[in-house]
């Protein structure tokens, strides 16, 4: 008989399937919104995931709406946060590669890092800090400003990455207490809500079978990466399993290859190598600088 897996070799899985499922998710979304107007699809999804992530919440642990009092501006903000961030990263992720959007997301453990030393007082030595300007620069080489064909959606899915950055420190300021799969649950009604009233200003387009099915993948997909997303947070350690994030990297890379025919110039995938070392080696010292406080020594 094989030996089970490890916590961390589940972790490490648990991450890789998350992030497979929500590069799927985009790809669908991508695909589908070449022929249907996207808040149309934004609403359609939402509703489909709002209604089965409920049903599996209530199916599993009981789903509980009530949030403490004190949470209840946060979770509010945070929905607003993870809404707007939706809006940006899909407007930017239908009109650019979804290899380049899902790169210039992949710079997040940096803002995070960065806003959690400025706004929470996290401790950052200047290695981490070096690390986060190289990211930046990594993140530009991706985004090229001013390069012939520059593509100006690249600022808006930039521009997710910052909000998403608040979102996660929103998060971050919860009490113990409250759910997380209530504020999943509560999060995709949101964005349902949300892309019903936006659809409304834009007319619907009939849907094949073709792009039904499409629609339905997504929400599954983005569904499989919510639950596997915190699964992950449940076991293994957060410094082993943190780097298998950028396997969303490679699923846009191929994807992007094999179903749209794009693959990001010189420029960008240098950019990209630059994004994923800075942040493995974020993550790196940060999990060095637990230890430190472990052991009593100074911040790194």
């Amino acid at each position: 008989m094989r030996a089970p897996l490890s916590p961390n070799l589940k972790g490490a899985l648990y991450m890789t399937v998350s992030m497979g499922a929500f590069t799927l998710n985009d790809a669908c979304v991508k695909l589908v919104a070449e022929t249907v107007p996207l808040f149309q699809i934004v609403f359609l999804r939402g509703l489909v995931t709002t209604i089965l992530l409920a049903v599996t919440v209530q199916m599993t642990m009981g789903l509980r709406l009530s949030i403490p009092r004190r949470d209840r501006p946060l979770v509010a903000w945070r929905t607003v946060a993870e809404v707007a961030t939706m809006v940006a990263f899909l407007l930017a992720l239908t009109n650019m590669p979804i290899a380049n959007a899902t790169a210039i997301l992949s710079a997040l453990p940096l803002f995070v890092t960065m806003g959690a030393a400025l706004i929470f007082g996290d401790p950052v030595g200047w290695r981490r800090w070096t690390a986060i300007g190289v990211g930046f620069f990594g993140v530009m080489l991706i985004v090229q400003p001013g390069a012939e064909g520059f593509n100006g959606w690249s600022l808006l899915a930039l521009l997710s990455v910052l909000m998403i950055t608040g979102r996660d420190l929103l998060t971050r300021a919860f009490s113990p207490s409250v759910p997380s799969m209530t504020v999943a649950v509560l999060t995709a009604a949101a964005v349902c809500i949300f892309g019903g009233v936006a659809s409304v200003f834009t007319p619907w387009t009939a849907m094949g079978a073709y792009e039904v099915a499409l629609t339905l993948a997504a929400s599954v997909f983005i569904i499989g990466g919510y639950v596997f997303g915190i699964m992950v947070m449940r076991i293994g350690e957060v410094g082993f399993v943190s780097p298998f994030r950028y396997t969303s990297l490679v699923f846009a890379l191929i994807l992007g290859f094999v179903i749209f025919n794009e693959f990001p110039n010189t420029l960008a995938l240098c950019g990209v190598s630059i994004v994923i070392t800075a942040g493995l080696y974020t993550l790196f010292r940060e999990r060095a600088r637990k230890a430190s406080e472990a052991s009593g020594l100074g911040k790194v």
